[in-house]
């Protein structure tokens, strides 16, 4: 990813429904530019979406957790299903440590995490669960900080592209 890549990731982040001659006008690139750089990051994979963020409090799940979980030997396939077929897990990943998968749970009350943490306990291939319930959040997910990091230096593959600082 370059500059422009960048600019045009972030405006789309400041402005969710903004278009693509918007974006022209934002980046001072043409739309053409806009269009075909747009095409390419989707087409590699770099945006998986334009979907509207949640705010789960907002939205009635107030209480968030962090779950880790180990497994059976083996028995990955069986707690995949397990945890997809469980609407309150929102993110799942197979980790390295001591724990084999860390899970992102949501609930509309601590009772309603003890019912998916109780479902989740009575799973066959779930030997241990250790969960940390969230107080409070201190960084919000972001992508941008990071992406910009990496295109320090860089230069733009677009010549017309000049980066407003």
């Amino acid at each position: 990813m370059d500059q422009l890549d960048i600019a045009l990731v972030e405006a789309m982040r400041e402005h969710p429904r903004v278009g693509d001659l918007e974006l022209s006008r934002i980046t001072q690139v043409a739309r053409a530019t806009v269009q075909s750089r747009l095409a390419k990051l989707e087409r590699t994979g770099v945006i998986t979406g334009y979907g509207p963020d949640v705010d789960l409090v907002a939205a009635g799940h107030p209480v968030l957790a962090f779950v880790t979980l180990e497994i059976a030997q083996g028995s990955l396939d069986a707690v995949t299903d397990e945890l997809d077929s469980l609407p309150n897990v929102l993110e799942a990943y197979v980790t390295s440590g001591t724990a084999d998968v860390v899970c992102k749970i949501a609930a509309t009350s601590h009772e309603d995490l003890q019912a998916t943490l109780l479902h989740i306990s009575k799973s066959g291939s779930v030997v241990r669960s250790t969960s940390v319930i969230v107080l409070s959040e201190l960084v919000r997910p972001r992508v941008l900080p990071m992406l910009r990091k990496g295109a320090e230096g860089s230069t733009s593959r677009a010549p017309a592209y000049r980066q407003v600082l």
